[in-house]
């Protein structure tokens, strides 16, 4: 196996650069993170972490200013011999994916590039993404080896599932796969080969049948409630020793940076011809708003509403497409009062827990966070907990609205 001796990771100080690159790092191999935040630069070369990552902060101390630095300066390109590119495609104002950020980022990495470097697209991208750059290398006269590789981590877990989980790899030419596979043997012996096209589809699938899978759960949430039933006795009997619902998910916020976006661009890839999910994106979006009409008749005029938790996800600092900031919207218009808390986001408009719990008449839990666990509310307060956090059984009042997932991930 042919070991990289400089890997440069762009866009390296994110979610999905950084955990990789501490990874790499750790096995004895040069790590450059470049990136275009002077701030996130500055904490990792300190050897802070600029999100929480579980078991990061230790294994950055081990490695950072040894094997692994992180800078902004392009020029790192130069000496290396694997590049690896985590920059997305983001989708438009008009929900479709855009692709001249990336076209421009590939061309400025190729003006950087030394030939017979390895270059690796890492994050998601819209399905041809990676035949648009093999053939703009080719147009130019380049020998750099292009290959696919999709990353499929959960934040909060990526240093545990880079290792644990297979790893994909695609490449147009045999070279360029050998490398690749070269390359991601370093992490995971259990390797799967595809098409780039397939790969690119496969990450994409991936996110989709997670975000469908919250809908139908939202839905048969929603459902529920509208007929006054309890949805979590029902998936309780639907679930136990039962395995044919074992991906029967809870309901929840299905948000984050990942999830709605990827079936936005597996749409706009089909045409707008991928009914499932719009209908998913319908019913996921719209879960604040029913939360809201089945509090309307409590008199949000007249009341304080408290939203618990302010990320994407339970335990996480990441805001990034949460729908507790969609929610504290809509309740800004009708509720006297909104307040908003959460021991890991760092916002000046959120305010401390003990303040929020003795000031509001409404509780909603908007990210099901570890420290929330232990809470109690007094009996004349209203709690709406999507999650099924606190179960019933701890509640000393009666849950008017039993809200989503154990836990919604982004992959």
């Amino acid at each position: 196996m042919a070991k990289p001796k400089h890997i440069v990771i762009v866009g390296g100080c994110g979610h999905v650069g950084l955990p990789l690159g501490l990874l790499f790092a750790s096995r004895g191999i040069k790590v450059t993170l470049l990136d275009i935040d002077a701030g996130k630069v500055e904490k990792v070369n300190r050897g802070e972490m600029p999100f929480l990552e579980r078991g990061a902060p230790e294994l950055l101390a081990q490695v950072v200013r040894k094997g692994l630095t992180a800078t902004l300066d392009e020029t790192c390109l130069a000496s290396a011999d694997t590049a690896i590119a985590v920059v997305g495609t983001p989708v438009d104002k008009y929900l479709n994916p855009t692709l001249r950020n990336l076209c421009r980022s590939v061309d400025d990495l190729l003006n950087h590039l030394r030939d017979d470097t390895l270059l690796v697209l890492r994050s998601t991208v819209y399905p041809g993404v990676t035949k648009i750059v093999y053939d703009r290398v080719r147009a130019l006269g380049r020998k750099v080896h292009v290959a696919c590789c999709p990353e499929r981590i959960t934040e909060g877990s990526a240093l545990d599932e880079l290792t644990r989980l297979p790893q994909i790899i695609a490449a147009f030419d045999s070279a360029a796969l050998a490398r690749a596979r070269d390359l991601f043997a370093i992490l995971s012996p259990d390797l799967i080969e595809l098409e780039p096209t397939e790969a690119e589809l496969a990450k994409l699938f991936t996110n989709s049948w997670r975000y469908l899978n919250f809908a139908i759960s939202n839905q048969f949430y929603m459902l529920a409630q509208n007929f006054g039933l309890d949805f979590y006795r029902i998936y309780d009997a639907v679930t136990r020793d039962y395995p044919r619902m074992s991906s029967f998910a809870r309901a929840g916020f299905a948000a984050g940076p990942c999830l709605l976006k990827d079936t936005l661009q597996l749409a706009a890839f089909t045409g707008n011809n991928f009914f499932l999910g719009h209908a998913a994106m319908l019913v996921n979006e719209g879960l604040p708003n029913y939360i809201v009409s089945q509090l309307r008749p409590a008199g949000l005029a007249t009341k304080t509403v408290a939203i618990l938790g302010m990320a994407f996800k339970g335990d996480s600092d990441d805001v990034r497409d949460s729908l507790s900031y969609k929610l504290r919207k809509l309740l800004e218009v009708e509720a006297r009062e909104v307040l908003c808390t959460d021991p890991f986001v760092q916002d000046a408009s959120l305010v401390p827990l003990e303040y929020a719990m003795a000031r509001a008449d409404i509780f909603i839990l908007g990210a099901p966070h570890s420290a929330y666990q232990a809470l109690s509310f007094p009996p004349d307060k209203q709690v709406v907990d999507v999650w099924n956090f606190w179960a019933k059984e701890r509640q000393p009042s009666k849950v008017e609205h039993e809200l989503l997932p154990t836990k919604v991930d982004s992959i």
